[in-house]
């Protein structure tokens, strides 16, 4: 028979509830538990990072940029007149030598205007040789002038004398040695006067002359110009080298300085390198740089920095210091690298894609298996093209990601797979 058990339902009941209370404590501290463990790192592909290891050395600062070979001498030829492209001689490619006919321009009023400038040379030029023969012609009538009137002015001067010395004998009558006397004096007087006219024809023709001769001079200056002008229809080459540009065709109308030709010596070349302006500050004249072709690296020096900044960059020209490359040409793509200084005994490693010199940044630094990498703050240093120096945060043989590491800015570990 069954025995009453009245506590029974009461034990049951207070055992749940301690069961309850039990479980609810255990998962209370499993929940605690969880919410204390760090989250779970995400991993990344090791084969899609960069990674480097940090280096105690000498470092070699250095700066890069794009540019262009171009000539060191270029000539460009202007149109003296205004003028109609009438033949082109020679295409651009086409090596010149001074002197070389390049194309030809037409203007018929420079041809008319040194064809009437010439017949005014001429003009003023018999004009002077008139002149000159009047002159001559003037002299040589006064010259003889003078000397009749002193021929005339020594018979009676030496009449006079023998007069005066008769007079004296009783030979001649007073009135006849007063008649002598006074003769002889207008001819004195007369001779005088030839003399100086004489003199002074002689002296005026060099005035006169240089009259003539400024005006002869002014119409030759003049016949030059237009002559000039009229060879510069001509248009020659002024250096050797190679034809650069031809900007005009034929037909073109042309002005009064536009340039028409450019020659050029293709076998003294310069890199005209465009530098970034954050990066130009630390160039100096002088330095060493290296131009790369692609067909071969040559050496030069900084020559020239530009005062100004274009479009975000410093123009910087570097002066070949040896032969270039066969096929160098102007207009040719290169790389322009430019040491600025060698740093002995730092510590550097390669240059993050998101850290710039001088600042501090968050790099992941791989843990001593390398299966997983921790962020580290790291100061950094100078710079150079590939590489950084490290200020504080590394040390030598720490391997670090310098990979862009943005999409895990909100991570501070990694897995490395």
């Amino acid at each position: 028979m069954d025995i009453a058990r009245p506590n029974a339902a009461k034990d049951k009941r207070k055992k749940r509830i301690i069961y309850a209370v039990v479980a609810g404590v255990i998962l209370i501290g499993i929940t605690v538990a969880l919410s204390k463990l760090k989250p779970a790192a995400p991993t990344v592909e090791r084969n899609l990072v960069w990674i480097d290891t940090v280096k105690r050395g000498p470092m070699v600062r250095q700066v890069r940029g794009l540019g262009t070979l171009v000539p060191e001498e270029i000539r460009w030829i202007a149109a003296r007149t205004q003028g109609r492209v009438d033949k082109i001689i020679i295409r651009p490619g086409t090596p010149v030598e001074p002197g070389t006919l390049i194309l030809e321009l037409t203007n018929p009023d420079v041809e008319s205007a040194a064809a009437n400038a010439e017949s005014q040379l001429l003009a003023a030029e018999a004009a002077l040789t008139s002149l000159r023969v009047q002159l001559e012609s003037s002299l040589l009538a006064a010259e003889a002038t003078a000397a009749r009137a002193k021929s005339t002015f020594e018979t009676t001067k030496l009449r006079a004398e023998v007069n005066e010395a008769l007079f004296k004998d009783g030979l001649v009558s007073e009135l006849e040695l007063k008649l002598a006397l006074a003769t002889a004096a207008d001819g004195a007087t007369n001779n005088e006067i030839e003399q100086k006219r004489y003199a002074f024809t002689k002296e005026s023709i060099k005035p006169q002359l240089a009259v003539q001769e400024a005006a002869v001079a002014s119409a030759r200056s003049l016949a030059k110009l237009r002559h000039d002008e009229l060879e510069a229809l001509q248009v020659r080459s002024s250096i050797k080298g190679v034809l650069s540009a031809l900007p005009v065709e034929v037909g073109a109308q042309v002005q009064p300085g536009t340039n028409i030709a450019r020659v050029a010596d293709p076998t003294k070349l310069k890199a005209e390198v465009r530098i970034a302006e954050t990066q130009a500050r630390d160039i100096a004249i002088g330095q060493v740089s290296m131009i790369d072709t692609r067909n071969g690296v040559v050496e030069g020096r900084v020559s020239r920095i530009d005062a100004a900044v274009q479009n975000g960059t410093v123009l910087v020209d570097v002066t070949i210091t040896n032969e270039l490359p066969r096929g160098s040409r102007p207009d040719l793509s290169v790389d322009g690298t430019i040491e600025l200084e060698r740093l002995d005994n730092v510590v550097y490693v390669g240059r993050p894609a998101f850290g710039q010199e001088k600042s501090t940044v968050g790099i992941f630094k791989l843990s001593v298996d390398g299966s997983e990498a921790s962020r580290a703050q790291v100061q950094l240093g100078r710079s150079s093209v590939n590489t950084i120096e490290i200020v504080n945060g590394l040390q030598p043989g720490d391997k670090v990601i310098l990979s862009d590491m943005s999409p895990w800015d909100s991570n501070d570990r990694i897995r490395l797979n």
